[in-house]
């Protein structure tokens, strides 16, 4: 499957700075720049250098100098995508690196196809297809979270676990295989017991990873928090607040937020996705209803609820608990009181709030931004406990491919609890190996492969 061109690329944004970078990778590297780097001492080669060294020269179109350049030697295996790399450091200048490109194709280069060097670096085998999947995530990622479940990944956390599990099914599947060949003989290679439990250490890491999934997709878009509640409590003047920007308008009329407002801010190197709302009440107005259907569907959507109350009216425990009805295993609903600036003594709002947990209430001004500081970190916290340093997934690939070999699992157990023939749980097992062999790339295509790395910039 391995192209044998040698490819080129510009390898950072095609703008006018200080210094870009140029690819060329290939069998034909370094012959290609033999042909256009000119060091200033003669009698010195390219092809005399060592691995892994940094060198000054010009490149030349015959006797025309283009630039002054840096470039790094890399030889094969010993590259990013174990062939022969030559990387170029010239100045920015798109006229000189257009040049540049020019000459390289001029002398057997071609132009790299998106994601060409890391499909060369997966397909020879310097990284698995989750960890090359792990690369385009760490390039566009956006914050210290997106950052580090990207580094995770495409160090190979989450494929090594992967790996090892196919492997100890492999042979489990090997040796029932075996057992067929033999069946005249009424001989059994394979202690059931044994077998039923890799199965089950097999389900348990598929719930786990499945369930990492829907917190992975969150963090990845950033945390959707929807602010909701009744009219005039206060929802666009803590929108304004978390933001420390005007984003809302706020006014002491009722229904004046009749569609929702959303913004992203970073909270601790984590983006949280705030929805400000329509506010919850019966209304005629045509334009006000259709607002209050999409708060709904923005419920829905939601990770985080913040129900805002206002302290000076009565606690709505109906509007409450049928929101908390809702909500799925995934989501998480919080109490967020209002105005207590105005409060002339304290109120054991946990005692008159008894249908819900201590910590599921935090006491707020939105209009003194007091306590908007500890909403936030606890906000953090909600999703920082939630992911307590395990491998999360954030692929959809990945989780449709878990989601498969699931119901694959579950038929090998209540095959084992019937005692079905052997050559039936093979089948299955078979499924859970190429299931998890498509999350690696073990097993794979050219048409995934293309959807992959269409992905991916050229230069990359």
């Amino acid at each position: 499957m391995i192209n044998q061109d040698t490819i080129c690329a510009v390898a950072t944004p095609r703008s006018e700075g200080a210094i870009a970078i140029i690819r060329i990778s290939g069998k034909n590297a370094i012959s290609i720049g033999e042909k256009i780097f000119f060091f200033k001492k003669s009698g010195k080669f390219l092809k005399n250098q060592k691995k892994n060294t940094i060198h000054f020269a010009y490149i030349k179109d015959e006797n025309k100098i283009i630039d002054e350049v840096l470039f790094s030697l890399f030889r094969a295996p010993n590259s990013y995508n174990g062939e022969d790399i030559i990387e170029i450091s010239c100045h920015a200048s798109i006229f000189i690196q257009e040049e540049i490109l020019k000459l390289i194709i001029k002398n057997g280069g071609r132009l790299a196809k998106e994601g060409e060097f890391t499909l060369r670096a997966f397909l020879n085998g310097k990284m698995d297809l989750s960890q090359a999947e792990a690369v385009a995530d760490l390039i566009h990622s956006t914050n210290e979270e997106n950052h580090r479940i990207a580094m995770k990944q495409m160090r190979g956390g989450f494929s090594y676990e992967i790996s090892i599990l196919r492997k100890k099914l492999l042979n489990f599947i090997s040796l029932i295989e075996l057992e067929l060949d033999f069946s005249e003989e009424d001989v059994e290679f394979v202690d059931r017991r044994d077998f039923k439990n890799l199965i089950l250490e097999i389900k348990r890491k598929i719930d786990i990873l499945k369930n990492s999934f829907h917190l992975g997709n969150v963090i990845k878009n950033g945390v959707p928090v929807a602010i909701v509640g009744d009219t005039n409590v206060g929802k666009s003047t803590l929108l304004n607040a978390i933001l420390n920007e005007n984003k809302a308008i706020i006014s002491e009329i009722p229904g004046t937020t009749r569609d929702f407002i959303e913004d992203i801010i970073n909270i601790k190197g984590m983006d949280f996705r705030f929805i400000d709302t329509a506010g919850l009440r019966k209304t005629k107005d045509k334009i006000e209803k259709l607002g209050i259907e999409k708060t709904f569907e923005k419920i829905k959507n939601a990770k985080i609820v913040l129900f805002l109350i206002d302290v000076k009216k009565e606690i709505p425990e109906k509007k409450i608990l049928e929101i908390k009805s809702k909500l799925d295993k995934n989501q998480i609903l919080i109490l967020v009181l209002n105005k207590i600036d105005i409060l002339k003594k304290n109120v054991d709002f946990h005692k008159k709030i008894f249908f819900m947990k201590k910590e599921e209430i935090i006491l707020i001004s939105a209009k003194h931004k007091k306590n908007i500081e500890n909403l936030k970190n606890k906000l953090f916290e909600i999703i920082n406990l939630q992911k307590d340093n395990n491998i999360i997934i954030n692929n959809l690939r990945h989780f449709q491919a878990l989601e498969n070999s699931y119901f694959s699992v579950l038929r090998i157990i209540e095959g084992l609890k019937n005692q079905i023939s052997s050559e039936f749980l093979t089948m299955d097992a078979r499924e859970i190996l190429r299931d998890f062999g498509e999350i690696t790339g073990e097993i794979t295509n050219d048409e995934i492969l293309k959807n992959i790395f269409s992905k991916f910039c050229i230069g990359k």
